[in-house]
């Protein structure tokens, strides 16, 4: 499932209000009035026991919570299901890489320094 697909199953699954975020750029993809949430979405093709968050994403939803008390979830899709993380309990052990892509486009091969944060998949809620 991709992103596009996700959205769609998350507004018609959960979210009717479900809205894109205007600015393509974004830190975080979606948001819902009605359920006071920030979404950011990610799509695997692989299923793994931990998930990569950014540290620049988590910490926009975090504000985003603080600031709007709007809940910070980061939802991936994988193979095996579709997992629900709420951020507002839990915080990522942090560390830096200077091998990572720049975007997951296969067609760039840039690599630059990343901070990220594994979220192991038990802090999900499976919908």
């Amino acid at each position: 499932m991709n992103e596009a697909k996700l959205f769609d199953y998350l507004k018609q699954t959960y979210f009717p209000d479900l809205i894109r975020a205007d600015d393509q750029y974004s830190r975080w993809d979606c948001y819902s009035d009605q359920y006071k949430t920030r979404i950011e979405l990610k799509s695997r093709n692989t299923h793994y026991s931990s998930l990569m968050i950014e540290i620049d994403k988590y910490t926009e939803l975090m504000a985003n919570y603080t600031i709007f008390n709007n809940i910070p979830l980061y939802i991936n899709s994988t193979p095996k299901g579709v997992f629900v993380f709420d951020l507002r309990w839990i915080e990522p052990q942090w560390q830096t890489d200077s091998r990572m892509p720049k975007t997951t486009e296969f067609e760039n091969t840039e690599r630059i320094e990343k901070t990220y944060g594994m979220l192991d998949i038990s802090l999900a809620k499976k919908i």
